[in-house]
């Protein structure tokens, strides 16, 4: 059984172990090997546990839990860090652990974060991915549509991300409540 809920600071270490394990399948081949080889969950456990610990309402952060398993997903989210125009809100991360994907844990994360987002009178709500990251297909299934495109340098490699978004959150909610499943 799934369940979404608040993140809370002792979900920290589940949190860094989905973040760093994701990473490390998904990226697999986008970026350096040893930027993935690199991470450390223990790293990632102090900066969750931080942000979850300073009560900074502003970000939001859900878990998704699987009966006898514990923490499989998590998603973070608030207002746009870079506004683009007609999105005040972003999804800052969105990670579901390798063996829990295409079980519906990805959909019920975006969509409870965006019914979140939603609540606080965001009216569009964008997220960025690498353009060659194969979870853009999961975004693009939700609704999402490729807004913006741009290139960072990170890691001493140019990699290219796109935007997607959803303007219209209120509409976009509509749409996954009628039964659409990405994942």
């Amino acid at each position: 059984m799934m369940l979404v809920r608040q993140a809370y600071p002792s979900d920290a270490p589940s949190i860094a172990r989905v973040h760093v394990e994701t990473w490390r399948a998904t990226y697999a081949g986008l970026l350096p090997e040893r930027v993935l080889a690199g991470m450390r969950e223990e790293t990632h456990q102090a900066s969750w546990n931080k942000l979850l610990k300073s009560g900074r309402n502003r970000e939001l952060v859900l878990v998704a839990e699987e009966d006898g398993v514990g923490v499989v997903g998590f998603v973070s989210a608030g207002r746009a860090r870079v506004r683009l125009e007609h999105y005040d809100g972003e999804v800052y991360t969105l990670y579901v652990a390798p063996d829990y994907q295409n079980q519906g844990f990805g959909t019920r994360l975006l969509e409870t974060a965006l019914q979140h987002l939603d609540e606080q009178d965001i009216r569009g709500v964008m997220l960025w991915v690498l353009a060659r990251n194969p979870s853009r297909f999961f975004y693009e299934a939700m609704g999402g549509v490729a807004v913006a495109s741009r290139k960072e340098r990170l890691w001493g490699v140019v990699l290219r991300e796109l935007a997607y978004g959803w303007p219209d959150l209120a509409r976009a909610l509509n749409r996954s409540s009628d039964g659409a499943s990405a994942d």
